[in-house]
């Protein structure tokens, strides 16, 4: 057995069943060993959609996929989609070949040579290895599975010299060691638990964190009656509607007047960071009362803002050990303060907002089980306030964190790997989904019938009107986008054009009728005068 045969036998053994890559000279080793396995793989059309299909499919799922990328510009085209992974705390395993040891730093003009991948991708990524020797192997995959499971979680990328793939492994299976996260402090617990029983006005927040724990995490904000924001990827982590759950608000002023005026605030599996928290980006977000925090990550709980009590646990069992030390439910009138809110903030009304309630209303009536992926436009900015979701791991998009476009599509086509029993929506626009209409192809290969939502509003609208609001001349814009019909065709997609509500719940409607994707155009100016 040789290095690469190893290394998928191993992927198997800790349950990874999907590899995104696409091959070449350099790594046709692993796909030797592909090929004897069980594993599923995916051919993207570019190394930068394989890290977004990688990504969309462990938000998807909670379970890391592989992917197998060559030397060189494979691995500078897939660093974007690391670096969009590292920001948000989305397992993935990157392996990439590299020259053989012999020529590394040698500086020889060699094929696809680098003067220090390692070092390159290590800026994007929790660690970067090189693999110098074969029996090394188990181990460093164990460092990888460590971090999926009891740290903050992120890509990992391994590179195997050409020469140590092809070479001798040893052939005993070794068995996954099972590691457990860190467990709260008892004494930490307890005094938690003091502050928040004596609590009169109680502020939760929920970061992504949280999105494997939603009982845990209903039971403790019902037992602490306590108005709960949750980030973008902590959504549906309270299920649909629930009544303290204020959402991805806390960026708007009456959201901040309120966790201002809470007087003990418990912020659970998340980095309190700019773009959940701060989106006017004047650093506003202030907590005049205790803040404690639980996280996964020492470092961070030492970031953005100072904890009176810091725990370092996993947000599961950090939830459980807490509703069990709380003396027991109490009325703070948690639901009253989360109601008045919500009429304050009236998001429905809001002028910026109201044109994307239909969409939204729309989903929700024809696809309420949808897992929706978008990218960075209009109505994924209006969704993060907007939407409602039953369940965590069905709204995530690149519009905050690390921001990169051209996400959208093939992170849906992840998720739709991942959760072949849901339907999957992307939500892109004609700027970003530009940058990977190639990944139409890779639709058309997996035959899911992904809903590609399009929305045309001719260019880079949010920049636009931003640099229109500076006072900045709207240079470089405004695009031309293709004629999304005659490209639908010439992938074999469905298309339908829609310019209302009505149009676009008859095109939804249609989505599970065959297994292609279905590309829905919607004239942005069209249905913003028909409402």
């Amino acid at each position: 057995m040789n290095c690469a045969q190893r290394l998928i036998q191993l992927l198997e053994t800790y349950g990874v069943d999907t590899a995104f890559g696409i091959p070449g000279v350099h790594t046709i080793e692993l796909y030797r060993a592909l090929g004897e396995s069980r594993m599923r793989h995916c051919t993207p059309r570019h190394e930068q959609g394989a890290g977004f299909m990688a990504d969309g499919y462990a938000r998807a799922s909670g379970k890391p996929a592989a992917c197998f990328i060559i030397t060189g510009p494979g691995m500078t085209n897939i660093a974007t989609a690391m670096g969009q992974a590292l920001a948000d705390s989305v397992p993935m395993l990157v392996f990439s070949s590299v020259n053989q040891r012999t020529s590394l730093g040698r500086g020889q003009g060699r094929l696809h040579e680098m003067p220090n991948q390692r070092e390159t991708l290590a800026g994007v990524s929790v660690f970067s290895h090189t693999l110098h020797d074969p029996e090394a192997l188990p181990e460093v995959l164990a460092r990888a599975f460590a971090v999926f499971t009891s740290a903050r979680p992120g890509p990992v990328h391994i590179e195997i010299p050409l020469d140590v793939l092809t070479a001798s492994a040893p052939a005993k299976l070794a068995r996954p060691p099972r590691i457990f996260p860190p467990a709260p402090a008892p004494e930490a617990m307890a005094l938690a638990a003091e502050w928040l029983d004596s609590a009169s006005r109680p502020l939760v927040l929920l970061g992504g964190g949280c999105s494997n724990a939603a009982d845990a995490a209903r039971d403790l904000v019902e037992r602490l009656d306590a108005p709960t924001f949750t980030t973008i990827n902590a959504k549906g982590v309270l299920g649909l509607d629930h009544p303290l759950d204020l959402g991805a608000t806390a960026s708007l002023p009456a959201a901040r007047r309120l966790a201002r005026e809470a007087d003990v605030v418990l912020a659970i599996g998340t980095e309190l960071g700019e773009t959940d928290y701060d989106l006017v980006f004047d650093d506003g977000f202030v907590l005049d009362g205790r803040l404690i925090r639980i996280d996964i990550d020492p470092q961070q709980l030492a970031r953005n803002q100072s904890a009176d009590l810091a725990l370092l646990a996993e947000a599961e069992q950090a939830m459980h050990a807490l509703a069990e030390q709380l003396s027991g439910s109490a009325s703070r009138g948690g639901s009253d303060r989360a109601v008045a809110l919500r009429k304050e903030l009236a998001l429905t009304d809001d002028p910026e907002l109201a044109p994307y309630v239909p969409l939204f209303k729309t989903l929700r009536e024809c696809l309420p089980e949808a897992i929706v992926v978008g990218d960075s436009t209009g109505p994924v900015y209006a969704g993060n306030f907007l939407a409602s979701l039953p369940a965590p791991r069905r709204w995530f998009n690149a519009a905050t964190g690390f921001g990169t476009l051209g996400y959208g599509l093939p992170a849906a086509l992840g998720a739709a790997l991942a959760q072949p029993d849901h339907p999957v929506v992307a939500l892109v626009g004609d700027g970003g989904v530009q940058f990977v209409l190639g990944e139409l192809g890779t639709a058309r290969d997996l035959g899911k019938a992904v809903a590609v939502v399009i929305w045309n509003n001719d260019g880079y609208d949010e920049i636009r009107r931003y640099m229109a609001m500076n006072q900045v001349p709207q240079l470089g814009v405004d695009l031309a986008a293709p004629d999304f019909q005659t490209m639908a065709q010439a992938f074999t997609c469905r298309y339908r054009h829609v310019s209302d509500p009505a149009s676009f719940s008859e095109a939804l409607a249609t989505l599970e009728e065959a297994t292609s994707a279905l590309i829905i155009e919607v004239d942005a100016a069209s249905w913003m005068t028909s409402l």
